[in-house]
């Protein structure tokens, strides 16, 4: 049994309409204890493919930087996040294991 709940963007939004491994997301992570978490969720291939854009867009100086996400899976799917989620919790604290902007302005 998990400490957190999960919201997970890709099944609340359109589901049928997600590309598992090449897509990009926001979870909410729900701690037993109160703590919240606002979390974007890139996968890698979304990587390559958000600067292949940015290129053909002129953007990010024509994808030589990205501003990265919070957090980057292997795939868009319930059990790649809470397991990723779940083996962070054993590290530390989210807001000590990944940046502090997944900090909710609601949990301090």
């Amino acid at each position: 049994m998990n400490d957190f709940e999960l919201w997970l963007e890709f099944e609340e939004v359109d589901p049928e309409n997600w590309k598992k491994e090449n897509d990009f997301c926001n979870i909410h992570v729900i701690m037993k204890d109160g703590r919240r978490y606002g979390i974007n969720v890139w996968t890698y291939d979304f990587l390559k493919t958000i600067v292949e854009y940015d290129k053909k867009q002129g953007d990010n100086l024509n994808g030589l930087y990205q501003v990265p996400p919070d957090l980057f899976v292997k795939e868009l799917s319930r059990d790649c996040i809470e397991k990723t989620i779940n083996d962070l919790l054993k590290i530390g604290n989210l807001e000590e294991v990944l940046n502090s902007s997944i900090v909710s302005k609601d949990s301090e």
